[in-house]
């Protein structure tokens, strides 16, 4: 096992984009902050892009509300000269514009007013992680046009959904390219004329179940629709070989506990056959000791001293003894941990890795935020 080393990862200029994916509640979207404003205060322009909904990482920065426009944060560092910018995923408004800036404006407006594209485009399986792929592209092209950002940090969704968005683009692609809307575009036409009486039956059936309005609205976004159909590939052929290119690099975050270890080893594994750059594994509140006693030892000195107090009316040991014992609860939670990291470290001996000591209280400010980029970068 090496160790992950994230200094030289945030240093190299020629790392433009860092992924941070990992579960729910392993300190994500705090250590996707505390890498931007450990970067943005060591001389990078950076813009922090959260996918999660939840609005943690605006408290963590200090910014009163994060939306689909990249805002800059107060209270940063530019004595080397780096900014930071922060951002949160709108997939609706992230949609509508690329709808605008790629269809015509009266098509744009039959669009926005259709009700498919209106479910499609706030509530349909995978349209978060196209957006996602969308606005990372966005920001990308952005950056190499007018240089004010060399470094996007992104922050994906918790759970396993959080690599979806690798495989989003050909989904709503399969759906927006894909035979059935072609076939409600154009039935009369191509080969699907040769269905002929069997596609009338099958399609009053879809009327019946689906209900004509749908139908007709299905219909209608298609027809609109079906200039911009290409465009959404290729973009997203596009944002994914940026993914697998030597400008990014993927950090995998987790906790030293069981599921969230096993969830990590399927990143990993996602990612290695995907054949995407990895940085390595972080693992955060870890535990450690200054103490070199085990958990046995201690056990053993508590009960020696209890056994010196019986009989008596007072016992003038009473603090020893549950400090022995709460450090031998805590020797036990360390063992545990290293069998966890060594069985991890054992059967993928080539993921750099880095442990983050548990920090005291919430990381709720751009101080704490300074103080967790601390742990991850300067103690190599």
């Amino acid at each position: 096992m090496t160790g992950l080393d994230l200094a030289a990862v945030i240093a190299d200029p020629t790392i433009k984009i860092i992924i941070c994916c990992g579960s729910g509640g392993v300190g994500k979207t705090t250590t996707s902050a505390a890498l931007a404003v450990r970067a943005a205060e060591s001389g990078r322009r950076v813009v922090v892009l959260t996918i999660d909904p939840a609005r943690r990482l605006a408290q963590s920065l200090g910014v009163e509300q994060l939306d689909n426009t990249p805002r800059p944060v107060s209270g940063i560092d530019t004595a080397a000269g780096g900014s930071l910018d922060a951002m949160m995923l709108d997939m609706k408004r992230t949609f509508d514009e690329v709808v605008a800036d790629h269809a015509t404006p009266d098509k744009a407006e039959a669009i926005f007013a259709n009700p498919f594209y209106q479910a499609l485009s706030t509530s349909f399986s995978g349209t978060q992680e196209y957006m996602a792929m969308e606005k990372l592209g966005q920001l990308s092209a952005q950056a190499d046009e007018d240089g004010r950002w060399d470094l996007i940090v992104v922050d994906t969704p918790p759970s396993r959904s959080a690599l979806d968005f690798l495989d989003a683009p050909e989904h709503l692609a399969r759906l927006l390219d894909g035979k059935f809307l072609r076939l409600l575009l154009s039935p009369a036409k191509g080969p699907f004329r040769l269905m002929g009486v069997g596609f009338t039956l099958v399609y009053s059936a879809m009327e019946k179940v689906l209900g004509a309005q749908v139908i007709t609205d299905v219909k209608t976004f298609a027809a609109a629709f079906e200039t911009l159909f290409g465009g959404f590939r290729a973009r997203a052929q596009d944002t994914l070989a940026l993914l697998g290119s030597q400008r990014t690099t993927f950090v995998v975050v987790a906790t030293p506990e069981p599921d969230a270890l096993r969830e990590a080893s399927f990143f990993v594994d996602r990612l290695t056959e995907s054949g995407l750059p990895l940085s390595g594994l972080v693992v955060n509140r870890t535990h450690g000791s200054e103490l070199e006693i085990s958990a046995e030892r201690a056990l053993a000195l508590a009960e020696d001293l209890q056994t010196a107090s019986r009989g008596k009316r007072q016992s003038g040991h009473r603090v020893e003894i549950a400090a022995l014992q709460r450090h031998a609860d805590r020797m036990r939670l360390i063992e545990r941990e290293r069998r966890l990291l060594a069985r991890f470290s054992g059967s993928r001996p080539d993921v750099a890795t880095w442990s983050v000591p548990d920090q005291p209280g919430d990381v709720t400010d751009l101080e704490a935020l300074r103080l967790l980029g601390s742990a991850l970068v300067d103690q190599h």
